[in-house]
């Protein structure tokens, strides 16, 4: 894919960098953000060409904000990949673990290494941070032994830090499934993936009877996700990930018998589903 400028949420050793370079070239230009919404609002200003984001993990789920943003702003997903994740407990040079008295971390970094930090309760104040190498930036900026923070190796070694506990997070196989993100829906022959968000009349059936035009035209749903719509109570936006390319016969026909069913219906992206970089293929490989 051709790029100039590519934006994410972050700093320089964060998940969401790493999958950038593994994406994009390894020189791709990039612009750094604090949010996810900032990487959005730069986007659809044109501040940068594209932008990489992450929307779901495989032990924690979707990432809500992420979610929100793709049916806010009229933007489209052009690609997708998928980065391992391994969270490690990190400290200024020369501290303790029983020196640790506050760490640092986004959200989901607390949530994929529970059982770990359970062991702390009491002892450690959690406090969730803008992502893991924004924490990891932080705490060395500190200087203090008191604090710690959840974050990728490659984060100790961007930032000077030492590992006070190595592999902390709770399951060996966690992906994060990060979508990169442009301003014009564009695909080719090779995409197999395509994303849709809709909504629905609040009357009975109205969600199986949708799910079901899938399945009578013959097309595999890969995921299904819903969040709330805002300003309406108990009504929900649902978001599709399926088989197929749009230029498929089956595929449109789908979709235009969809739109007749629905209050709204946008086609988020078209793309490759990327099977060289899905994550049961990466286990896999690390067994043999």
């Amino acid at each position: 894919m051709t790029h100039s400028h590519v934006g994410y949420q972050g700093v320089p050793g964060s998940f969401s960098e790493q999958a950038l370079r593994q994406f994009f070239a390894a020189e791709a230009p990039t612009v750094e953000f604090r949010n996810f919404e900032d990487v959005f609002e730069a986007l659809h200003n044109g501040r940068v060409e594209y932008g990489i984001l992450p929307i779901e993990n495989s032990n924690t789920g979707m990432v809500f904000d992420v979610y929100d943003c793709l049916q806010q702003y009229n933007l489209h997903i052009v690609g997708e990949t998928y980065v391992k994740v391994e969270h490690h407990l990190l400290g200024v040079p020369g501290s303790t673990l029983a020196d640790v008295r506050e760490v640092y971390s986004h959200p989901q970094g607390f949530s994929q290494s529970r059982r770990y930090l359970r062991r702390y309760d009491g002892t450690w104040r959690l406090i969730p941070y803008y992502n893991t190498a924004i924490s990891a930036q932080y705490v060395a900026e500190q200087a203090d032994p008191r604090k710690a923070c959840i974050a990728s190796d490659r984060c100790r070694e961007i930032y000077g830090l030492q590992s006070l506990q190595a592999h902390i997070h709770d399951e060996a196989r966690n992906f994060t499934r990060f979508i990169v993100i442009g301003r014009e829906l564009s695909f080719g022959a090779e995409a197999d993936k395509l994303s849709v968000l809709y909504s629905l009349p609040h009357t009975v059936g109205s969600l199986y009877t949708s799910l079901g035009i899938f399945a009578d035209h013959n097309i595999n749903l890969l995921s299904v996700q819903s969040r709330p719509i805002k300003g309406r109570p108990w009504e929900w936006y649902f978001y599709v990930d399926l088989a197929g390319n749009l230029d498929e016969d089956n595929v449109q026909s789908a979709l235009q018998q969809l739109e007749q069913l629905s209050q709204y219906l946008q086609v988020l992206g078209c793309y490759g589903a990327r099977p060289d970089r899905l994550p049961l293929q990466a286990a896999e490989e690390e067994r043999v």
